[in-house]
C-alpha cells in the first residue's frame, strides 16, 4: 500500500471514529431541544426577586405551582395542578404566597413559603 492510500485509511479511521463520538451527542441535544420546546411558556424562577414578581402577577388567576426537590404539598402539587383541581394565588408578600386550593376533597387556603416553590405557571 502506498503512502497516500495509508494517509487515507487512517483519515478515514479517524473520521469513522469521530462520527462514532459525536452521534450519541447529538440524539442528546435532539432530547434536550424537543424538552425544551414542550416547556415552552414556562419560567424557572432563579431569584426571589422574579419569583415574587411572578406571583404577584398571578394574584387572582389559577396557576400551577411546582415545588423545590425538598419540599411539598400534596393538595396543591397534585390535585390544584390536575384537571381535576386548581389553585389560586390570593397574595403575595416576600416571604409568603397565599393559596386558594380547589380539590376533588374540598377547598384549603394555604400558606406556601415563597423559598420552597420552584416555578409558577398560568394554568390553560
Amino acid at each position: 500500500m502506498n503512502t497516500l492510500g495509508m494517509l487515507g485509511f487512517i483519515l478515514g479511521v479517524f473520521g469513522l471514529m469521530a462520527y462514532l463520538n459525536i452521534s450519541p451527542l447529538k440524539r442528546k441535544i435532539e432530547k434536550l431541544e424537543s424538552a425544551l420546546s414542550a416547556m415552552e411558556g414556562t419560567t424557572y424562577h432563579d431569584d426571589r426577586e422574579s419569583l415574587l414578581k411572578a406571583a404577584a402577577g398571578y394574584i387572582g388567576k389559577s396557576v400551577e405551582i411546582e415545588f423545590k426537590e425538598d419540599h411539598n404539598d400534596v393538595d396543591v402539587s397534585y390535585y390544584g395542578n390536575s384537571k381535576h383541581g386548581s389553585n389560586t394565588i390570593l397574595d403575595a408578600d416576600r416571604d409568603w404566597i397565599l393559596v386558594h386550593t380547589e380539590t376533588p376533597k374540598g377547598s384549603k387556603d394555604k400558606l406556601i413559603r415563597l423559598e420552597s416553590i420552584q416555578r409558577i405557571t398560568e394554568k390553560k
